[in-house]
């Protein structure tokens, strides 16, 4: 194993369909945590779900904060830096075919994946985004996109965490540079819901966006 690879604490279960997800945990998750929800959502693709490197008060999340919404956004942009670093090693390491990766990121995890796809715009190009918001308000210097990502964004209309027009920003950022953006405003919180699970299955079952790079 790499020293790159060994990066992130993870699991890699193989599937047997192509399709990747890259699973991202919310705070107080780990690499455990969503491995259920990717099995729903895509049966049969290989799941890779690391750990965040941060611990808060015991419990582990992908970057440092203040307070609830206050981010220390130096670290953001070190942790998406460090984990396109780790999926880069993993990507090698297991034979993953990258153009059939999905980015699915919870809350904590929507948000260092957004982090990582403005400022490493190549490494993953697509994702699922629940509860996501913004963290870096545009990409790293000379990062440029050579191919559109696809992103779902699901969020909370009433979700006392992430306020709804931080959420409509992000969108707004991965289109202003030419993604292509589906962003759905629930009728819930912050929790995920089974139209969640719903609208995310949908979204990938109708993918035949990746053939060639």
């Amino acid at each position: 194993m790499s020293n790159d690879l060994s990066i992130h604490t993870h699991v890699f279960e193989p599937g047997n369909t192509g399709r990747t997800l890259l699973l991202l945990h919310g705070t107080g998750g780990d690499e455990h945590d969503l491995l259920p929800l990717g099995r729903k959502f895509a049966p049969g693709a290989a799941l890779l779900s690391p750990r965040g490197n941060v611990l808060e008060n015991g419990m582990p999340r992908f970057f440092k904060r203040y307070a609830e919404g206050v981010f220390d956004l130096e670290d953001v942009a070190f942790r998406a830096g460090e984990l396109a670093k780790w999926l880069r090693a993993a990507i090698a390491h297991y034979g993953i075919d990258a153009r059939k990766l999905t980015a699915v990121g919870y809350s904590n995890g929507a948000n260092i994946a957004a982090a990582m796809m403005l400022r490493e715009p190549d490494v993953v190009k697509d994702a699922i985004l629940l509860r996501g918001m913004v963290k870096v308000e545009a990409p790293a210097p000379g990062a440029a996109s050579t191919i559109p990502a696809q992103v779902l964004m699901l969020s909370g209309e009433n979700d006392p965490i992430i306020p709804l027009a931080n959420a409509r920003r992000l969108s707004t950022l991965f289109a202003q540079r030419g993604d292509r953006v589906q962003h759905d405003v629930l009728p819930t919180g912050h929790q995920l819901t089974p139209q969640d699970l719903a609208l995310a299955t949908s979204w990938l079952q109708g993918d035949q966006r990746r053939t060639v790079w």
